[in-house]
């Protein structure tokens, strides 16, 4: 199984049909949203537009409705219906809620405390390919009031949360997500907070509208200076012996991330 959806996911109101092939002609990967993005009147009618989808398989997502809600095997069937096998749980916060799940490949959305917390364990399940996190659900039931400052920088439970989703999902050797930066007029804050999902090893980043998604997509790719690091550290160790690098020692871990940034590079 494979979670290499990114850099750049969009979600999609899962009501708007009509949405869906522009959503996937922007970004790497369209999430059509079953949960929060469909009013409870609309549920049914946006499980019927899914279930008459026929998106790219490999490159569609769907997000379905915590377990809690009581809607997972009417929004499996819709799945099932359209024949992707990719979906993304919502308030995931036990492995047990992955149960009815085992025939899906499953990002587990990690958006509450008892999620965070359980992220090591959805993480090793067999079935989960990728974790993703998400701040407002978390502080939501925390209490609290907002989860970012008034600089606009995400408040130190916030980062928490971040980190302790992408150390799960490394521990397992899964793909993680950064989550959403819902000020989609705010391009500088975005791509500062894709740049750092991308250099913390973060998969890909989520987008709730399509003009983030070349944001996100810059943001991944290595710079003219990183890469140019990139290939000297490379050449260097390609001569053989103990070499140093813009006055840094160059050891096997800087030899993957040398690696990684040409990789990324393409």
């Amino acid at each position: 199984m494979s979670a290499e959806l990114g850099p750049a996911l969009l979600f999609c109101p899962a009501d708007r049909p009509d949405r869906y092939r522009k959503a996937l002609d922007a970004a790497d990967t369209v999430i059509l949203d079953l949960e929060d993005a469909v009013a409870a009147d609309r549920k049914d009618a946006a499980r019927a537009a899914v279930a008459a989808s026929d998106l790219p398989v490999e490159r569609t997502v769907v997000r379905v409705n915590p377990v809690a809600a009581g809607m997972l095997e009417a929004d499996l069937a819709a799945v099932d219906a359209a024949g992707y096998r990719m979906v993304m749980l919502a308030k995931a916060e036990s492995v047990a809620d992955l149960t009815a799940l085992g025939r899906y490949e499953v990002i587990a959305l990690c958006e509450t405390p008892a999620g965070v917390l359980a992220s090591p364990a959805l993480a090793a399940a067999p079935s989960t390919v990728g974790l993703m996190w998400g701040a407002e659900d978390l502080v939501a039931a925390l209490g609290g009031r907002s989860s970012r400052g008034g600089d606009g920088r995400y408040r130190d439970v916030a980062r928490a949360a971040r980190a302790a989703v992408l150390l799960a999902a490394g521990a397992c050797g899964k793909a993680a997500y950064d989550a959403v930066h819902l000020d989609f007029a705010d391009d500088a804050g975005l791509a500062a907070e894709a740049e750092d999902a991308a250099a913390s090893g973060f998969a890909g980043t989520v987008c709730i509208h399509p003009r983030q998604v070349p944001i996100v997509r810059a943001a991944y790719r290595p710079t003219h200076d990183e890469l140019a690091w990139a290939r000297r550290v490379l050449e260097a160790a390609a001569a053989g012996g103990v070499v140093a690098v813009d006055g840094r020692m160059v050891d096997e871990p800087l030899l993957v991330q040398a690696r990684r940034v040409v990789a990324a590079a393409g």
